[in-house]
């Protein structure tokens, strides 16, 4: 499978955007999918993952509640829904895809996407 994410852009602080990966092949349903994020100067951490089956949902404490992940099969797509924007969201955005049931972490994906970058004004 090949991804590719766009969606990212320049919000203020409080606003929304959402994400999207697009990808390739026929086998999409068949992958958790993952976002993670890198800062400048930082590593990149875990955002938000869905199972490729029973679609369940695990975020980061620093957006659950704020972030929703969601996958529609049909369009072999993934969103990352993010609401209530920080400037400490700032980061360029990666969408991933594994063939574990559950994964939280970067080695447990075997296939990254582009990155796109969000930027949240204070």
């Amino acid at each position: 499978v090949q991804l590719q994410a766009f969606g990212g852009g320049l919000v203020q602080a409080g606003g929304s955007l959402r994400l999207s990966c697009a990808a390739s092949g026929r086998t999409f349903s068949s992958y958790g999918m993952g976002w993670f994020r890198q800062a400048p100067g930082k590593e990149r951490e875990f955002v938000a993952a869905i199972t490729r089956v029973d679609f369940n949902t695990y975020y980061a404490e620093s957006v659950k509640g704020r972030f929703t992940i969601s996958r529609d099969n049909t369009k072999n797509t993934v969103y990352l829904q993010m609401n209530s924007l920080k400037p400490e969201d700032t980061a360029v955005y990666y969408c991933a895809a594994t063939r574990l049931l559950v994964a939280r972490s970067l080695s447990d994906y075997d296939t990254w996407g582009q990155g796109t970058l969000v930027t949240v004004s204070s």
